[in-house]
C-alpha cells in the first residue's frame, strides 16, 4: 500500500525516465516506457497531443527548457515550401496541406547520425489523419508563453510564419456552410473507425481554443490582414456550438416533437434531425439540472453520446457558456458512476454494443464495448476534469475525481502500473491491450496534482 506522497514521487521518477533527446538535449517524452513491445508500434514515439500533459508537469517545476525545445523541434518538422517534396515521397504522392504538424517523431539513426523522423500518418495504423496535432500545438506554444514569459520565442519570425500557416491551412475557404472543421474519421483522439466523422466535438473545442491561441499570439503587424477573420470565426463557431450541440432536457423534448422536412430560414429543424434518432438512452439519462455538447452534428444526424474531452474543453476554454458549464459539471456530477466510475474517466458514454458496434467499429477488437475508445476510462482525462471543474468554482468534483485515482493507485500500483486506459463499465479492470506506464497517464496525475495545490497555474490553460 502506497502513500500518495509516495504514489508522486514515483509519477515524477517515471515522467523524468521517459524524456526523449536528441543530441544530448531533452525533446519530448515517449508515449509509453520503451522496451519491445513499445518499440514494436509507436509508442517510443513522442506524439504531439501526449505531450501536452508532460509539458505542464514540467513547467510547474519551472522546467521550460524541454518544452521550448519541443515547440522548436516540431517547427522544423512542420510542412512547408522547403520540405514539402520530402515529405510527399512518404505519402503516396499526395501533397499534404501546407502547415500540417506530424502526429509523432521518432529519434532514428541515419548514417551514423542521430536524426528526428516525424509521423504525419503515412505510418500510422489505418493511415489516420493528425487533424489535432497543430491546434495542440498552439495551445501548447500558449500555455509555454503564459507559464515562462518568454514572449521572445513566440515573437521569433519561424513560430510567427508557423502560427501563420496553420491558419491559412485551417481557414481555408471549403465547400461548407457550417464555422465547425469538417474532419474524417480517426482523426483526433479517437484515431480508429468509431463514427466520429464529420464534425466531432472535441475538433471543434480545440479549433475554438487554437484560434484564440493564434489571436493572442500573432504580432499585430502579422495579423492585420486575418484578425478580423479570426473574430468572426470565433463568434459564429461559439454561437453554433452553444446553440446547436447543446443538450439538456429542454432540448430533448424539442428534438422529440422535431417535424421533418422544413425549408426556409426561420425553422426550428434547421439540421433536419429526425425524432426517431433520439437515443432512448439520453431521455432518461440527461438530469433536469445537468446538460451536455453533443458529440456530433450535420445534416440529419446528430451523435447523443457524450464526448469528455470535447465537453471538458469546451468548459476550460469557454467554448461553453458560464450556465452551460455549470450543467456540464452538474451532469458528471449526478451520472459519476457512468461517465467516472472507479477511475476518471470515460472517453465516450455509453458504449456502442452489438450489431451496432459491427457496423460502425467494422469489429474492431481493440473498441469491443466499455473499452479503449469506445467506453473505455482513461486516466490522462484526470488533467481535463480538474482544470474544467476548477474553472467554475466546483473544486469538490476535482477533489473526487483524484481521489478515486489515488485510491486505486495506491492500492494496487504495481498491478497497474499507470496503464493507457481501463476497461469496464466502472473502469475496474485493466485495459486489455492497455500499455503500460503510460506517460500521459503519469502526467495527468502530476498535473491534476499541481492544479490543486497551485489553482493559479491554471491561468496558463483556461480562456476567458
Amino acid at each position: 500500500m502506497y502513500t500518495e506522497k509516495e504514489l508522486l514521487s514515483e509519477a515524477w521518477t517515471r515522467l523524468e525516465a521517459s524524456v526523449l533527446k536528441f543530441e544530448n538535449e531533452p525533446i519530448g517524452t515517449v508515449a509509453a516506457a520503451i522496451d519491445k513491445s513499445t518499440q514494436q508500434f509507436n509508442y517510443g514515439h513522442c506524439f504531439i497531443r501526449d505531450f501536452v500533459p508532460s509539458a505542464l508537469a514540467f513547467l510547474t517545476r519551472g522546467q521550460g527548457e524541454i518544452v521550448a525545445n519541443f515547440l522548436r523541434q516540431t517547427l522544423k518538422l512542420q510542412i512547408n515550401d522547403k520540405n514539402i517534396d520530402e515529405v510527399r515521397a512518404h505519402m503516396d504522392g499526395v501533397r499534404p496541406g501546407m502547415g500540417l504538424m506530424p502526429a509523432s517523431f521518432e529519434i532514428v539513426e541515419e548514417e551514423g547520425k542521430q536524426a528526428v523522423r516525424a509521423d504525419f500518418g503515412e505510418r500510422a495504423i489505418g493511415r489516420v489523419t493528425p487533424v489535432d496535432s497543430c491546434l495542440w500545438w498552439l495551445i501548447l506554444l500558449r500555455i509555454y508563453q503564459r507559464a515562462t514569459g518568454d514572449q521572445e520565442l513566440v515573437q521569433e519570425a519561424g513560430f510567427q510564419r508557423g502560427i501563420r500557416l496553420i491558419l491559412n491551412l485551417y481557414m481555408l475557404k471549403q465547400f461548407d456552410m457550417y464555422p465547425t472543421l469538417l474532419v474524417p474519421e480517426g482523426a483526433f483522439m479517437i484515431d480508429r473507425r468509431m463514427g466520429v466523422y464529420e464534425r466531432p466535438l472535441e475538433i471543434q473545442a480545440l479549433f475554438y481554443a487554437a484560434l484564440l491561441a493564434a489571436d493572442e499570439l500573432l504580432l499585430p503587424k502579422n495579423k492585420q490582414d486575418i484578425h478580423t477573420e479570426i473574430e468572426q470565426r470565433l463568434a459564429r463557431l461559439k454561437t453554433h456550438i452553444r446553440e446547436h450541440y447543446w443538450l439538456d432536457l429542454e432540448k430533448v423534448n424539442e428534438i422529440h416533437r422535431y417535424e421533418n422536412e422544413q425549408f426556409g430560414e426561420e425553422i426550428c429543424n434547421k439540421f433536419n434531425i429526425y425524432p426517431e434518432s433520439l437515443e432512448a438512452w439520453a431521455i432518461d439519462w440527461v438530469p433536469k439540472e445537468g446538460g451536455y455538447l453533443a458529440g456530433n452534428l450535420g445534416p440529419g444526424r446528430m451523435d447523443f453520446r457524450f464526448f469528455a474531452i470535447g465537453n471538458l474543453m469546451s468548459v476550460i476554454c469557454s467554448l461553453a457558456d458560464e450556465a452551460q458549464s455549470q450543467k456540464i459539471m452538474n451532469l458528471i456530477g449526478k451520472r459519476w458512476i457512468d461517465l467516472v466510475g472507479n477511475m476518471p474517466m470515460k472517453l465516450c458514454f455509453p458504449a456502442i454494443e452489438d450489431k451496432e458496434w459491427e457496423l460502425i467499429t467494422g469489429c474492431d477488437p481493440k473498441n469491443v464495448s466499455w473499452s479503449y475508445h469506445n467506453g473505455g476510462s482513461w486516466p490522462v482525462l484526470l488533467w481535463f476534469l480538474v482544470a474544467a471543474a476548477l474553472k467554475v468554482g466546483r473544486k469538490s468534483i476535482a477533489e473526487r475525481g483524484i481521489r478515486i485515482a489515488e485510491k486505486r493507485w495506491c492500492e494496487y500500483k504495481d498491478k497497474d502500473r499507470w496503464p493507457e486506459y481501463y476497461d469496464g463499465r466502472k473502469g475496474n479492470l485493466v485495459g486489455k491491450k492497455a500499455m503500460r506506464y503510460q506517460t500521459w497517464t503519469i502526467a495527468a496525475y502530476i498535473v491534476a496534482k499541481d492544479l490543486m495545490e497551485n489553482p493559479q497555474h491554471l491561468e496558463w490553460i483556461t480562456f476567458q
